[in-house]
């Protein structure tokens, strides 16, 4: 079954994407596809800017609170999810809204991606590795079998140097990210919002210090009762990381707020070069940008 185009908003953290995703879910008649790779977990709702259920107008959304923090967020087991959702939503008459600023799930959700073999013993073991010997020390066997690939991972990546090697021991080579365009499977209408960038530095501020405001400190000390610290991904969040940190006594909690702000900041800048490769994307001033600006594919 064709679908008609999902309507997909994307752009950096602190752009304005969720006031727009929601102005056009109620133009078109549309359910909401949740895109941000931490907003899938249960419990990190400050620090990801998620969406207070309140303030949804009534919008259903998918792929929010699916995970626990313990679990680790794979773009092959949202791309199938998130699918079936897409599929399940237009079975029932009406449109579909995605938004987020993940780029590799946002690809994974639309386009042919194929993901290599996988094999949970084989993960549970490097994870354990990694545990007793460190993640230096697996990155260090990464750069040995394939230096090339590991150039592309950060070394203090965990999840993405575990599957790495997970993936090398199963098939005999490195995954890659894609990074160039592939089939769509899921028709599209891509939809991206810009600012200059000494005002999103300032958005960025704002929303760090809103987010310790309410609570962000409070909401990890909550969630390390639930594992945090062991969640391979969930761990490793903007703010939750430097939040970590500092119970840990290795900052203080307003040295990991501005540790925080400048990580975010330099997230935003690897957003817009994944998204700047995507010449199908629809750019727009997000401080002025309205529904009727859009082509929506009505």
């Amino acid at each position: 079954m064709t679908l008609p185009p999902l309507v997909v908003i994307v752009g950096t953290t602190a752009v304005g994407k969720t006031d727009l995703s929601l102005d056009v879910a109620e133009a078109i008649d549309a359910e909401i596809i949740n895109a941000d790779s931490m907003q899938l977990y249960r419990g990190m709702d400050i620090g990801t800017a998620k969406v207070p259920e309140a303030e949804r107008r009534g919008i259903t959304h998918h792929m929010l609170d699916v995970l626990e923090v313990t679990q680790g967020a794979s773009v092959s087991d949202y791309q199938v999810a998130a699918r079936a959702i897409a599929h399940d939503i237009h079975a029932r008459g009406k449109r579909v809204v995605v938004v987020g600023g993940s780029g590799l799930f946002i690809q994974g959700l639309l386009e042919d991606m194929q993901f290599p073999a996988n094999d949970p013993a084989v993960r549970e073991r490097l994870e354990q590795e990694a545990d007793e010997f460190g993640i230096d020390a697996l990155y260090q066997r990464f750069v040995e079998i394939d230096s090339v690939a590991a150039a592309r991972v950060l070394p203090t990546n965990a999840r993405r140097v575990i599957r790495a090697l997970e993936v090398i021991e199963l098939t005999g080579s490195a995954p890659t990210t894609r990074l160039e365009a592939l089939p769509e499977i899921l028709p599209s209408i891509r939809i991206g919002l810009r600012r200059e960038r000494p005002e999103l530095d300032v958005r960025i501020a704002e929303r760090v210090n809103l987010m310790w405001e309410q609570g962000l400190v409070e909401e990890v000390r909550n969630l390390e009762g639930r594992g945090l610290r062991e969640g391979i991904t969930a761990s490793r969040a903007l703010g939750y990381a430097q939040v970590l940190n500092a119970l840990s006594g290795e900052c203080t909690l307003e040295e990991a707020r501005e540790q925080t702000v400048f990580a975010t900041r330099r997230y935003a800048r690897r957003q817009d070069s994944w998204f700047n490769r995507d010449a199908t994307i629809q750019w727009h001033d997000a401080a002025r940008v309205t529904v009727g600006d859009l082509a929506l594919g009505l």
